[in-house]
C-alpha cells in the first residue's frame, strides 16, 4: 500500500492522556496494531493491505510518533503508553480485538493484554522486549545517550541526509534496508526528531525503557488463555529467537511459535504478506473456536 493511501485513511481521537491519530482500513472485525519506538502505524501499511478482506485494521501512532503529538507531561513509561492503548480503545469502542504489536510495542501490548484481557479475542507477538530484556543489548548503546542528554544533538543530522539515517538507524533491522524508502525513514524520523523539543522528549521515552511494568504483568499473562501466536524473525540482532519460546511457555493460548528464517526486526514492513498469511490462519481458528 502506497504511504498516499494509506495516510489517507487516517482518523484521530482525544483520549485523557494523548491526542491519537490512527490508520482504519479494510472490513470486518478490529484487528488493532501497536509499533515500537522510532517507528509509526506506517509499519503495518503491507500487513494491513493484505488482511483487509478479513479484518478491519486499526494501527495507531503512539504519542510522539507519526501524527499523535505527545504532551509536555506525557506518561512515557511502559505503563503509561498501555494506559494510551486502553484509552483509546474505549475512545473507539472497541471490543474483541486481534492485538498484533512488534518491538517496544509488545512490550506495551504485554502489559495491556494482562490489564484488560475482556478486550482481547487473540493475540499475536513478533519481536519484542520481554520479562527483564528491556532495552535489549544492542539497543543499549542508544538509551545510554538519552539518559545523557546527548542523542537530541544527533537530530539536525539525521533529518539532513536521510540516506545516511537509513544506515545508520534502521540498516540493523532490515535484510535490505533499500526496502525502506527515503519517504517513510521521514516519516520515522521527523515526529522524534524534527525539532529540539521533539528530541528531548525523544530522549525522554528512551531513558524510561525499563523492565518494571513489564515484569509486573507476567502473573496475568501467565493466566491469558486466548488464542496467541508468537512470530518471530529468526536473524534479528535485538531480540533473540530464545524470547519467543520464553513467550510461548509464559502466555497458556500461544501454543505454537512460527519462526521467520532469515528475517530481521523489521520483517512486519519488509516481509509484510508473509505475517499477514499467518495472521489469516490464527483469524480464522479463533473465529471458528468463539462460534463453536
Amino acid at each position: 500500500m502506497s504511504l498516499d493511501s494509506f495516510e489517507g485513511r487516517r482518523g484521530q481521537v482525544a483520549t485523557p492522556p494523548a491526542d491519537i491519530s490512527y490508520v482504519d482500513a479494510g472490513a470486518g472485525p478490529t484487528a488493532v496494531f501497536v509499533h515500537g519506538v522510532g517507528t509509526n502505524a506506517l509499519l503495518w501499511r503491507n500487513v494491513i493491505e493484505q488482511v483487509g478482506d478479513a479484518r478491519r485494521g486499526v494501527a495507531l501512532d503512539l504519542p510522539l510518533h507519526g501524527e499523535s503529538p505527545a504532551r509536555p507531561d506525557q506518561d512515557f513509561t511502559l505503563g503509561g503508553l498501555a494506559d494510551v492503548v486502553e484509552e483509546f480503545c474505549a475512545a473507539l469502542d472497541l471490543t474483541d480485538i486481534d492485538l498484533v504489536a512488534h518491538d517496544t510495542g509488545g512490550a506495551i501490548a504485554q502489559i495491556f493484554a494482562a490489564r484488560h484481557p475482556e478486550r482481547l479475542h487473540s493475540f499475536v507477538l513478533t519481536n519484542c522486549d520481554a520479562h527483564d530484556n528491556i532495552p535489549p543489548d544492542a539497543f543499549k548503546p542508544t538509551v545510554e545517550l538519552a539518559k545523557q542528554g546527548a542523542l537530541a544533538a544527533t537530530a539536525p543530522a539525521l533529518l539532513a541526509d536521510l540516506s545516511a539515517a537509513r544506515e545508520v538507524v534502521f540498516a540493523m533491522g532490515y535484510e535490505d534496508p533499500e526496502h525502506l524508502s527515503l519517504d517513510t525513514v521521514r516519516s520515522f524520523i521527523e515526529p522524534v526528531a524534527g525539532t529540539d523539543e521533539k528530541a528531548k522528549q525523544f530522549e525522554k521515552m528512551l531513558s524510561l525503557l525499563e523492565p518494571t511494568d513489564l515484569l509486573a504483568a507476567e502473573p496475568a499473562l501467565a493466566k491469558l488463555d486466548i488464542p496467541t501466536l508468537i512470530v518471530w524473525a529468526t536473524a534479528d540482532e535485538f531480540f533473540d529467537v530464545k524470547w519467543a519460546y520464553f513467550l510461548r511457555d509464559l502466555i497458556p493460548g500461544a501454543t505454537d511459535v512460527i519462526e521467520i528464517p532469515g528475517a530481521k526486526l523489521f520483517f512486519p514492513d519488509e516481509r509484510g504478506a508473509e505475517l499477514a498469511g499467518h495472521l489469516l490462519r490464527l483469524w480464522q481458528a479463533a473465529d471458528q473456536a468463539s462460534a463453536a
